[in-house]
């Protein structure tokens, strides 16, 4: 994992911020069409909360009161990291209160962006001043093959696993930020 990288180098800095009178109908269509893992319950400038697509998928079934508020289905634990520190705290952070998002903030509290599974990936892998969005990157390799998993010429395969539908494959390009397979790519043209 490369050390160097801090928390605000590898967030987003524009993340799905919502009220908590907002309500989970509006909350889950603004995290479909933003593409988000979650969304920053707010109270003027001040974390109060967050709300997964997962929470409110699972309120939306169990429950099935698409008008109630955010406040309703959120948590009121606002996971978070400091901007200025590495990588391996964020990732440290993630586990230990297994989160899909920590919020960064900076010395005074307030939120400065989000820092996602996904930020850390594209973080610790490629390196900075890279570009990856629509060039050909080498596969991600899988490091322990099953016994028995050499190919042809006895040497193991270049596979890794697309990042959309997890499929095992050769052919992974990078795509507005993704690993993606030849057929998820096709979908998301």
């Amino acid at each position: 994992m490369n050390g160097d990288v801090t928390v605000q180098e590898a967030m987003t800095r524009d993340f799905v911020g919502v009220s908590g009178s907002d309500t989970i109908r509006d909350t889950a269509k603004l995290l479909i069409a933003e593409d988000a893992p979650g969304a920053v319950v707010l109270r003027g400038q001040d974390p109060v909360g967050v709300v997964t697509a997962s929470d409110a998928l699972s309120w939306l079934v169990d429950d099935g009161r698409a008008d109630a508020s955010v406040t309703e289905c959120m948590s009121e634990q606002v996971p978070s990291v400091m901007a200025d520190q590495g990588i391996e705290a964020a990732v440290d952070a993630l586990f230990a209160q297994s989160a899909t998002l920590l919020v960064a903030t900076d010395d005074s509290g307030e939120p400065l962006g989000v820092l996602t599974q996904r930020d850390v990936i594209a973080a610790t892998t490629f390196t900075p001043g890279d570009t990856a969005t629509d060039q050909e990157v080498e596969p991600a390799r899988i490091e322990s093959e099953p016994e028995g998993a050499a190919n042809a010429d006895g040497g193991y395969s270049d596979q890794g696993i697309c990042e959309r539908c997890g499929a095992l494959t050769s052919d992974l390009v990078s795509f507005n930020g993704q690993l993606l397979c030849p057929d998820c790519r096709d979908v998301r043209s």
